[in-house]
């Protein structure tokens, strides 16, 4: 058996070059690329591979700066969900704190379910220079440092104490990395002498090696009964989660219902499995879903989940379906989703394969003729609803809703829409119009603030044949706005529009609902006397000059009664350009967009001196009474 003498560095990059992930067809390299942020923990290691084979072997492993290690396993989680979990980024950091700034990030990616490979650097494995610099010392455990907060964040985790561990724990890496069922953050923790010594690496290890995506098909006895219970439903209504755009199921999810009328809701993750036209597409269902949506499924006697795993946002708190002989048919290629909310038949198995078996034995289903025309006419309603809330009115400070609009009436049908958190998430599920299955990127199972804009450069670097327009609010991109000095460097071009509505509208909103009236959420400065932030001046903040000090082009969008069709020229003038823009305008946070009859269970206080609290608990009490408390097997009464 040939072999090579290369540092652990160096055989690690290598083997990384060489991994490619199949999916039918389809293949491509499984580590597209590795992003660094060096220091001492991995100058001489990590970055001294990725030196020499930029040198000796240039097309072997990309490599691009980030100037924030949560903004660069951000990017590396939206350009791995463009990819339908087929591809992602390893991201290299030194020890300590560049180590911990990637802990949000891995969060993000095993809570979405997207790859995402860290590299963090660790502390000397022969303890030869105890304790080195930024390190974390345990008295009581000398084996720990600040990588094991890694721990209950990754899908797999492993150090490397000794080169000749390197090898399970690559091939390990790979396996989560490429297991739909499995993935997440995969870590793998170097510490910094180990990154230097020098390892025999077989040829084979070095070798090119392919990861088959797997994509299980579902019982035939299980979908026959699946088949029978669709059959005897009069009310059955589809839940399509992210499962089914990381399936690339959207297209065997239209024939589906196109052959049967069954109506289908979508989450956070499954918006885009169908267009927003489509007759059977009812919108977002849950806590910040459409009345067409919502309306259907609490009336549902057979909910069909594909793909989903029930946030309580998808299931409004479990006051979505509501009808008391509701069951569940979960389709889900883990079984960890598929058994939720005590489902009465999981599958576990893919979601497309499911759909296309599920389309050959219901052959002859449809819904009936009452039940598509009740969901057409909910649909219709809704549209309506939307399109009167789109109609600008003419105010120096538009509503979120308004700027929704004009963004997308200026977007194009495969552009790809990037949230995460705030209010705007929430107004997207049920007012964006998406017109592609990959056309709406918004991150809402961690909904971190700081996602959006580092995200929307990985959605870019993705597919530079769609634009990435990132919608962000003030508060968030305070949080994280350093990466467009890294799209400035690389000339990629995303558009960002950036509503400032001078603090966190979203909390802002749920404070007021909840009785605390938006305590601590504006951006005011602080009264001393009545210690808060809400009686002061506006901050004199300018967060557009700010951007532009990064590099990036700048439209201000001016507080006048034509806001609206400037920012909707503003948003075209950006698509024709061929460089980064952000887009900057004011908005009235107080101005909220149309209800779907969702709630969302926010617990609040059961004894209080303020009035406003009081009130808000007794609203609560009455909601509450809505919840199930075991999904799939009938409702519950809480009384």
């Amino acid at each position: 058996m040939t072999s090579r003498r290369m540092t652990v560095s160096q055989a690690l990059i290598e083997f990384l070059g060489h991994q490619f992930t199949v999916d039918g067809d389809h293949r491509e390299r499984t580590i597209a690329g590795t992003f660094g942020i060096f220091g001492h923990g991995n100058v001489a290691g990590i970055g001294q591979a990725l030196k020499q084979f930029s040198l000796d072997q240039p097309g072997l492993m990309p490599y691009y700066q980030a100037r924030n290690e949560q903004g660069m396993v951000h990017e590396s989680i939206a350009y791995s969900r463009m990819t339908r979990r087929r591809s992602t980024f390893a991201n290299a950091a030194s020890v300590g704190p560049g180590a911990t700034n990637m802990l949000t990030g891995a969060a993000v990616a095993t809570t979405n379910r997207l790859p995402v490979l860290l590299l963090p650097s660790d502390t000397f494995a022969t303890r030869v220079a105890d304790p080195v610099l930024q390190q974390l010392e345990l008295p009581h455990d000398a084996s720990m440092s600040v990588n094991d907060a890694f721990k209950p964040l990754s899908r797999f985790f492993d150090r490397v104490q000794r080169p000749e561990q390197l090898f399970s724990a690559a091939l390990g890496a790979m396996r989560v990395l490429t297991d739909p069922v499995e993935t997440g953050a995969v870590t793998i923790a170097l510490p910094e002498d180990v990154q230097a010594e020098v390892i025999d690496v077989p040829a084979e290890f070095l070798a090119d090696r392919e990861w088959h995506i797997r994509r299980p098909r579902p019982d035939a006895g299980l979908m026959a009964e699946v088949a029978r219970q669709i059959a005897g439903a009069k009310n059955p209504f589809i839940v399509a989660g992210g499962g089914v755009i990381y399936s690339d199921a959207a297209e065997a999810l239209r024939v589906f219902v196109e052959a049967t009328g069954i109506p289908v809701g979508m989450s956070q993750a499954g918006v885009g499995s169908l267009n927003w036209d489509h007759p059977q597409n009812m919108g977002s269902v849950g806590a910040t879903g459409t009345t067409a949506a919502n309306r259907l499924a609490a009336e549902a006697d057979l909910i069909i989940g594909i793909g989903t795993r029930y946030s309580d946002f998808t299931a409004a708190s479990r006051t979505a379906f509501r009808n008391p002989n509701v069951r569940f048919i979960n389709i889900n290629i883990a079984s960890f989703d598929a058994f939720k909310h005590g489902s009465a038949l999981p599958v576990v198995a893919d979601a497309r394969e499911s759909l296309r078996e599920l389309s050959d034995v219901i052959s002859g289903y449809h819904v009936s003729a009452e039940y598509a025309a009740r969901a057409a006419a909910e649909k219709a309603e809704w549209d309506a609803v939307v399109d009167e809330a789109f109609v600008p009115r003419g105010l120096e400070l538009p509503s979120q809703t308004e700027i929704i609009g004009a963004v997308q009436q200026a977007s194009d049908p495969r552009d790809v829409l990037v949230c995460a958190a705030g209010s705007l998430p929430g107004d997207l599920h049920k007012l964006w119009r998406v017109r592609d299955d990959l056309g709406y990127h918004v991150e809402y199972a961690f909904s971190c603030m700081g996602y959006e804009i580092a995200a929307g450069i990985g959605v870019a670097r993705a597919d530079k044949t769609r634009d990435a327009i990132v919608m962000v609010g003030d508060g968030s991109f305070l949080m994280l706005n350093s990466e467009i000095v890294s799209a400035v460097a690389e000339g990629i071009k995303f558009i960002i529009v950036l509503i400032q509505n001078h603090g966190y509208a979203s909390i802002g909103h749920l404070s007021e609902t909840v009785g605390s009236q938006r305590y601590g959420t504006l951006y005011r400065t602080r009264d001393e006397a009545g210690n808060n932030f809400e009686q002061g001046e506006k901050l004199p903040v300018d967060l557009a000059h700010s951007a532009e000090g990064l590099g990036i082009d700048v439209i201000r969008v001016e507080p006048t009664t034509n806001a609206i069709a400037d920012l909707s020229a503003a948003v075209k003038a950006a698509k024709a350009s061929d460089r980064a823009t952000l887009i900057h305008i004011n908005s009235d946070p107080l101005l909220y967009s149309p209800s779907g009859e969702g709630w969302w269970d926010v617990p609040i206080a059961e004894v209080s001196t303020m009035e406003s609290t009081q009130k808000s608990r007794a609203n609560y009490e009455e909601a509450v009474k809505a919840q199930n408390l075991y999904l799939g097997r009938g409702s519950a009464d809480r009384n």
